[in-house]
């Protein structure tokens, strides 16, 4: 790390331990023909072991401090950098004929946002391996009925299978963070309405847009009654219907409890 101070805009916590590196990287298992994607790879604690196992390599990174010490390090024909942000970056760019696996130690400022815009190449990305704040992965992972349950559960969990792997603790990195950190794999599911399904299943969501809004306003008052929160949608009458207790609150609510009532309502506006 010599001769670059971390930058907090950036949520820069460089990774140093070999054991947790060693880890993720035999978690991601790379091979020939896969397309890897690095998120901010910093200072190439990952990158570089990561080349031991692949031809080429994709990473962006934001920083142009850490640009400029990364062209440095890798020929071109080995690693090739996208600079910009990754909240903007399209994943699914890179696409090619084998699968898309990408990788990262998250920024933690921008966690639940890139994971959110990371979601939309779910399609095309064969896996998924991250470090994040530890508080963030319990919610990711969370089951239906306690506090870590919400709405970032709910949207990720429809869209991906998720297992926290390992913690990592604080002294993993430099400089230190506060808090425990977890790594995380996500394989993305196979969801959306098929030609022969055209209404799909319980796990899929006819219309995403709305299932997102629904979920949304379920977790927005946290402490309220359903009957409140999804009062816009029918409210009462819509849960009633479907079997749940106008009394009941988001976090009790499974994932594909949500994909049915929203699939319940985009069938009452297509047949009006």
């Amino acid at each position: 790390m010599k001769g670059h101070q971390p930058r907090k805009r950036f949520g820069q916590n460089f990774l140093v331990s070999p054991g947790v590196i060693r880890k993720i990287v035999d978690a991601v298992a790379p091979r020939a023909g896969d397309t890897v994607v690095e998120i901010g790879p910093g200072l190439g604690a990952l990158t570089e072991p990561l080349l031991e196992r692949l031809e080429h390599l994709h990473v962006v990174e934001i920083d142009r401090d850490l640009i400029a010490r990364l062209h440095q390090r890798f020929p071109a024909e080995r690693l090739t950098i996208h600079a910009g942000d990754a909240l903007e970056f399209d994943f699914g760019a890179l696409k090619a004929a084998g699968p898309l696996k990408i990788v990262g130690n998250l920024p933690y400022n921008i966690s639940s946002p890139l994971l959110f815009h990371l979601a939309e190449y779910a399609a095309v990305v064969s896996e998924m391996h991250f470090m994040l704040q530890k508080e963030v992965v319990d919610r990711m992972v969370a089951a239906p009925g306690g506090g870590d349950y919400g709405r970032l559960s709910v949207m990720l969990q429809y869209r991906y299978s998720m297992e926290r792997l390992f913690v990592v603790p604080p002294g993993s990195f430099n400089p230190a963070p506060k808090v425990d950190s977890a790594v995380v794999r996500m394989i993305p599911r196979k969801v959306g309405v098929t030609e022969g399904n055209p209404r799909g299943t319980g796990e899929t969501a006819i219309d995403h847009a709305l299932f997102a809004r629904l979920v949304q306003a379920a977790f927005s008052q946290r402490r309220k009654m359903l009957r409140n929160t999804l009062k816009e949608f029918g409210g009462e009458a819509l849960l009633e219907a479907q079997g749940f207790a106008p009394t009941a609150r988001a976090e009790t609510l499974a994932v594909a409890d949500f994909v049915r009532l929203a699939n319940v309502l985009t069938a009452q506006t297509q047949t009006k």
